[in-house]
């Protein structure tokens, strides 16, 4: 028998089938599902606006190399015109994030002249090789350099630091405005700003990678709306595709117009699978108010885990994120607490070291909250009372 190459480390949980902000595995016990592909199913499981533009499309054609015009190619670009910031007028779409962080530094590399990226600590961009230069973490990047450009790791959040290492041999600046992988953090409005104003000065191109705040995730179209600057490169993922793999490469109108013929590709890039699955989780995204809700939602999700940060303080250091990008960290390894919550009948995943995180869909409820926070105080309740006995028992 074949087997699979196990990147990751099992869950120990068979999932059958999946319906808007809940799972059920073999057995038809229920979850609730805040993981969600890493958030990319942010739209819910089999939402039905988008498995109904996706059966359509299978019906007419779903494979097309990107040299060919399809309606369902036609149809994501406009949509796209009513999302994306108003000066990146050129944009390509692939299938992961990863692919779509590694055209915004090519473009970044080649339309500059330049061969230096500024990334930061605690940075996650990709596993491609060039989306793994610009990603900190060093478990992730052993055994695989040198890398194909010079990259400068700041730290996060120092705008002193950006002001002093950006310079005019820089191509670009990447950088998330959540840090998804690295621990949820959040950059601030400062920080942003800085980055903007360095790449201003010295011709380098501002990055943002919303692969995963993006698509109103954080309660905001695009995270990075909260500092009120636009970016040379926007990278998107996840959650644009409804769950379908669909990630894009958003560029601003003087460097699109300088990209040629053979600059990149893709043979599954624009399909037009793809394409009717972003057209509709546009439309979905739009006409059901899913930033606002997120907003809504977020707020209460985040005050439930404060309440419970201030009853567990001796287990929960801090609550971290924002919409329904969220997170605890916890004064130790948090892999107990994912599996007992997974016992409980709710799926989360780590952020970093000691961050447990929720990516829940848009459409949770208040009542999903609630057995969410049962769930998380009567694990914290148990890691506790278990902390404690090992301790005595020194």
């Amino acid at each position: 028998m074949v087997k699979l190459i196990q990147f990751y480390s099992p869950r120990g949980l068979k999932l059958s089938r999946a319906e808007n902000q809940y799972v059920w595995d073999v057995d038809g016990r229920k979850y609730i599902d805040c993981h969600s592909q890493y958030g990319s199913l942010f739209l819910g499981h089999r939402n039905p606006r988008i498995l109904s533009a996706v059966k359509d499309q299978l019906e007419k054609i779903y494979g097309a190399y990107p040299a060919f015009d399809t309606e369902a190619k036609e149809k994501a670009l406009e949509s796209l015109g009513k999302i994306l910031p108003k000066k990146l007028e050129y944009v390509y779409m692939l299938n992961g994030g990863g692919e779509a962080v590694e055209l915004s530094l090519k473009t970044a590399r080649k339309l500059t002249g330049r061969k230096k990226f500024i990334s930061f600590i605690n940075a996650f961009h990709g596993r491609t090789m060039g989306a793994l230069s610009v990603t900190w973490n060093p478990k992730y990047r052993e055994g695989y350099d040198p890398f194909p450009w010079d990259v400068k790791f700041l730290p996060y959040n120092k705008v002193e630091e950006v002001e002093k290492e950006v310079d005019d041999e820089t191509a670009g600046v990447i950088v998330e405005v959540i840090q998804g992988e690295g621990g949820l953090n959040e950059a601030s409005v400062e920080f942003l700003k800085a980055i903007r104003e360095a790449c201003d000065r010295t011709g380098a191109q501002m990055i943002i990678d919303e692969v995963q705040t993006g698509f109103g995730r954080t309660g905001y179209l695009w995270a990075h709306q909260i500092a009120n600057i636009e970016p040379d490169i926007l990278v998107a993922g996840k959650a644009i595709g409804g769950g379908f793999p669909v990630s894009l490469t958003a560029i601003k109108s003087e460097l699109g117009e300088r990209l040629k013929e053979g600059d990149h590709g893709s043979t599954f890039g624009v399909n037009p699978l793809a394409c009717s699955a972003l057209t509709a989780s546009i439309q979905v995204l739009l006409e059901e108010n899913v930033v606002e809700k997120t907003a809504n939602i977020g707020r209460i999700f985040r005050e439930s885990l404060e309440s419970i940060r201030e009853e567990f303080g001796e287990v929960v250091r801090e609550v971290k994120g924002r919409g329904l990008m969220l997170g605890i960290e916890t004064r130790f390894e948090p892999t107990p607490i994912l599996k007992l919550l997974q016992d409980n009948g709710v799926i989360a995943l780590r952020a970093g070291r000691l961050v447990v995180r929720f990516l829940p869909p848009y459409m949770i409820t208040p009542q999903d909250i609630e057995h969410i926070k049962e769930a998380l105080m009567q694990v914290l309740d148990q890691v506790k009372e278990e902390k404690i006995t090992a301790k005595a028992s020194l």
